[in-house]
């Protein structure tokens, strides 16, 4: 069992007041976010219900401290299929955004991130037109 002093039951708050995570305490944990998320389809241990879970439970450390913090392709899927409208790739930017500021990872590193993503990009597009270019 988790250890109760361990939790800041104020996470969601901290969360919630960041442009992008408004909407955060929406969550009711339907879980419509893992069943349309690519990156879940592909790794079973990156789950969207959980990680609004773990903030709502105010377990800040290990949302902050998670490698699953860095995977969502930032794709939206999650956004337009929510019914409460808590846009969790939003969130995932916040939880980003908070782990730079508190030290658990460096500005290199959110860097490299964000170059990984606009490589990825721009490859789906160069293969998309090399695909189009064949026909």
């Amino acid at each position: 069992m988790k250890d109760l002093s361990s939790m800041n039951m104020d996470f969601k708050n901290r969360v919630a007041v960041k442009p992008g995570g408004e909407k955060a305490m929406n969550c009711f944990l339907c879980g419509t976010c893992t069943a349309g998320c690519p990156v879940s389809a592909l790794n079973s241990e990156y789950n969207p219900r959980r990680i609004m879970r773990m903030i709502l439970l105010g377990m800040e450390q290990e949302v902050l401290s998670s490698p699953q913090l860095w995977q969502c392709s930032q794709c939206h899927t999650c956004v337009a299929h929510c019914p409460q409208d808590v846009r969790f790739a939003d969130v995932m930017r916040v939880l980003r955004e908070l782990a730079l500021e508190d030290g658990i990872v460096s500005g290199e590193f959110a860097e490299e991130v964000e170059k990984v993503d606009r490589e990825i990009r721009q490859e789906r597009i160069d293969r998309i037109n090399k695909l189009q270019n064949r026909e």
